[in-house]
C-alpha cells in the first residue's frame, strides 16, 4: 500500500470514527438521557424513535439517490452532512428544550440523524473509490480501517457523556457531550477533504434486478437481520446494567471493554475472512454472540467479572459483523457495476431501522411489564429486562445464522 493509500485509509478511519460517536452511542444514551433528564415516558421515547425512523425509510434513499446524481459535489455534500449532525447533537444534549420537550427533542434527533445518515452514504457509497479496487479482498482491508475508526466512535460515544461529567463533577456530561460531537464534526470535515476529490469508478444505476442478482439484495436482507440482535442490546443495555445487575457505576468500564474488544477483534476477523471465506467466519462470530447472550441471562445480580467476560466475547463478535458485511455488500456492487450511494442509502436506513424497532417494540413492552428505570422494579418487570436484553437478541441471531446458511454463494464470494 502506498503512502498516499495509507494517508487516505487514516482519513476514512477518522471520518468513520467522527461519525459513529453520534450513531449507536445516542442509542444507548437516549432512553436513559430522555427519562431521566428530560422527564419522557418510554413510550413517548420508543414513539419519537419510530418516526424518525419512518421519516429516515424516505429520506436515506433519496440522499443516496442525491449523492449519485450529482457525484461531482461530494465535498459539499460531505460539508452539509458534518455541520448539520454538529448542529443536531447540539440541539439534543446541549441546548434546553424550547416549547414541547418531545417535539424539540424529535426535531434535533431528525437533524441529527440526517447528517448522520448523508455523512454515512458518502463513507461507504464511495468504498470503491477509497479501495482504489472492487475486489473483495480491497474491501475487506478498507472495511478493518474503516470498521475500526466506527469502533472507537463507539466507544468515545459510549463513554463521553459519563467521562464529561466526572470532570464537572456531575454524574453525567451530555451538554459538553453534544459540543464535543460538534467539535469533531468541523475537524473530520478539515481532515477528510482529500478524499471527495478522488476518482470515481464508472458504474450503472442501481436497479433492483442488479442488485438482486449481485447478491447484494441478499446481504442487505442478512445485514437487516443480523443487526436486531445488536439493537435490542444497545438500547437496553444501561437498563440491564443499572437495574437487573445492579451495576450502574460499571456501565461505562464495561462498555469500554465491550467497544476496545470488537475493535481489536476487528482487523482479526477480516483476516480470518480473507483467509478461510466469509461464511464459515459469519458463522464462527454468531455462534460466539450467542453464546455471550445465554451467558447475561444467566448472569446474577452484582456479577461483574462474569458480565466483564461476556461483554469482551459480544464485543469480539461485533467486530465480525461490521467489517465483514459491509465489505461483501460494497463488493457486490461493484463487480454488477452498480452505483453505491443509493444502495447505501438503504443499507445505512436499515442499519438504523433495526435501533429504532429495538426501541419502539422493546421499551414499551417492559414499560407494559411494569419496568420503569431506575425504580424499585417487580420481580417480573425484572425478568422482562432479562428476557429482553438476553433472550430476544439470542432468537434473533439464530434467524441469522440460518441467513448465513442459506444465502447464495454469490453472495459470499471468494477473496481474489
Amino acid at each position: 500500500m502506498s503512502a498516499e493509500g495509507s494517508h487516505d485509509y487514516w482519513r476514512v478511519g477518522g471520518l468513520a470514527m467522527v461519525l459513529a460517536t453520534a450513531s449507536i452511542p445516542i442509542y444507548i444514551h437516549l432512553p436513559s438521557f430522555a427519562a431521566t433528564r428530560l422527564g419522557l415516558s418510554l413510550s413517548e421515547i420508543g414513539a419519537i424513535l419510530l418516526l424518525i425512523r419512518i421519516i429516515d425509510f424516505l429520506q436515506d434513499p433519496l440522499l443516496g439517490w442525491m449523492t449519485d446524481r450529482w457525484s461531482r459535489l461530494r465535498a459539499v455534500f460531505a460539508a452539509v452532512a458534518m455541520i448539520t449532525l454538529g448542529l443536531g447533537c447540539l440541539a439534543v444534549f446541549t441546548v434546553p428544550p424550547v416549547g414541547s420537550t418531545a417535539l424539540w427533542l424529535a426535531l434535533g434527533l431528525i437533524v441529527t440523524f440526517s447528517g448522520y445518515s448523508l455523512g454515512t452514504i458518502l463513507l461507504y457509497g464511495q468504498s470503491a473509490a477509497f479501495a482504489g479496487s472492487g475486489q473483495t479482498s480491497a474491501q475487506l482491508r478498507l472495511a478493518s480501517w474503516r470498521e475500526t475508526g466506527v469502533l472507537i466512535g463507539v466507544l468515545l460515544g459510549a463513554i463521553a457523556p459519563t467521562a464529561l461529567g466526572k470532570l464537572e463533577g456531575q454524574p453525567e456530561g451530555y451538554a459538553p457531550f453534544g459540543i464535543l460531537i460538534a467539535v469533531l464534526a468541523v475537524a473530520a470535515l478539515l481532515f477528510a477533504r482529500p478524499l471527495w476529490h478522488k476518482p470515481q469508478t464508472a458504474a450503472l444505476r442501481l436497479n433492483w434486478s442488479g442488485l438482486i442478482g449481485s447478491g447484494a439484495g441478499w446481504l442487505l436482507l442478512l445485514a437487516f437481520v443480523n443487526s436486531l440482535p445488536v439493537a435490542v442490546t444497545s438500547t437496553l443495555f444501561l437498563f440491564f446494567v443499572g437495574d437487573r445487575l445492579g451495576l450502574p457505576d460499571l456501565a461505562g468500564p464495561f462498555l469500554i471493554l465491550f467497544f476496545l474488544s470488537a475493535g481489536i477483534g476487528a482487523p482479526l476477523w477480516g483476516r480470518l475472512a480473507r483467509r478461510f471465506g466469509a461464511r464459515p467466519v459469519l458463522t464462527l462470530s454468531m455462534s460466539l454472540a450467542i453464546v455471550s447472550f445465554i451467558g447475561a441471562f444467566a448472569t446474577p445480580p452484582g456479577a461483574a467479572l462474569p458480565f466483564a467476560a461476556i461483554c469482551i466475547g459480544s464485543g469480539i463478535a461485533l467486530g465480525a459483523d461490521m467489517v465483514i458485511l459491509s465489505a461483501l455488500f460494497a463488493a457486490a456492487l461493484e463487480r454488477a457495476g452498480l452505483q453505491a450511494g443509493q444502495a447505501f442509502g438503504f443499507w445505512n436506513f436499515s442499519a438504523k431501522a433495526t435501533l429504532a424497532i429495538a426501541a419502539g417494540v422493546m421499551l414499551p413492552l417492559l414499560q407494559y411489564a411494569g419496568f420503569q428505570p431506575g425504580a424499585e422494579n417487580t420481580p417480573r418487570a425484572l425478568e422482562a429486562l432479562n428476557i429482553s436484553y438476553a433472550l430476544v437478541p439470542c432468537a434473533l441471531k439464530l434467524i441469522a445464522i440460518a441467513f448465513v446458511l442459506r444465502l447464495p454463494s454469490k453472495a459470499f464470494a471468494p477473496a481474489q
